[in-house]
């Protein structure tokens, strides 16, 4: 039997933490409701009925779009950082950015979780992570790179940034965001799809989405 790494804390993702999309959304950041860019990282949860081994389907609400992004988690040790994951970050399509509803992000399956931890010090470090790229392929053919490097706060500036107003436990999970495409969407995926994350260092994660079974 295959034993698949799964989460044991909380999962907190980073919204805008990507320059190409915080470029995009930065001429609506002084409008009203917030009327200022935001000073700390803008996160969410990803609660546990969304987590999804590796391998696994991923059930697909009827007639809703439904976006897919690839994300790198680091994931809490004892003393800090101990490995990072691959997580391919599911979500209804929706137009409250600033503020995703639980209902669009915290559907059942919604987070699709690669098979294993890598411990921190195979991957160089927090510094080391910054020359990853993660590939994005929808039934085997590439739809985006994201590249590490080009994050708003690297894993080190978020980490601190993150700490300074809670706390991150042992078993807690910090995705560092995730980019979206030129035109400032995200790959869309229908039932029948398959969706593969990769980059350097880490087996893929690979999640077949398929329609939603009612009883």
């Amino acid at each position: 039997m295959n034993i698949h790494w799964m989460p044991e804390g909380t999962v907190y993702g980073t919204l805008l933490n990507f320059q190409r999309e915080h470029a995009r959304w930065a001429p609506r950041m002084s409008e009203a409701p917030y009327k200022a860019p935001p000073q700390a990282p803008v996160l969410y949860i990803k609660t546990a009925n969304t987590f999804t081994p590796a391998g696994h389907s991923i059930a697909l609400p009827a007639g809703k779009p439904v976006a897919v992004a690839a994300a790198l988690g680091l994931v809490m040790g004892d003393t800090g950082v101990a490995g990072a994951v691959l997580f391919n970050d599911v979500a209804i399509v929706h137009e409250s950015y600033y503020r995703p509803p639980v209902k669009f992000q915290c559907v059942d399956g919604f987070l699709g979780v690669g098979s294993e931890c890598v411990p921190l010090q195979r991957l160089g470090g927090l510094d080391g992570l910054t020359g990853l790229q993660l590939e994005l392929r929808i039934n085997g053919v590439h739809r985006q790179t994201t590249a590490l490097a080009e994050l708003v706060r690297d894993a080190v500036t978020l980490l601190a940034n993150v700490n300074e107003f809670m706390t991150l436990r042992c078993g807690d999970v910090l995705m560092l965001g995730s980019d979206c495409l030129p035109d400032g969407s995200r790959p869309l995926v229908h039932a029948g799809d398959t969706v593969e994350i990769s980059a350097t260092g880490f087996k893929p994660a690979v999640h077949r989405f398929e329609h939603e079974v009612i009883a």
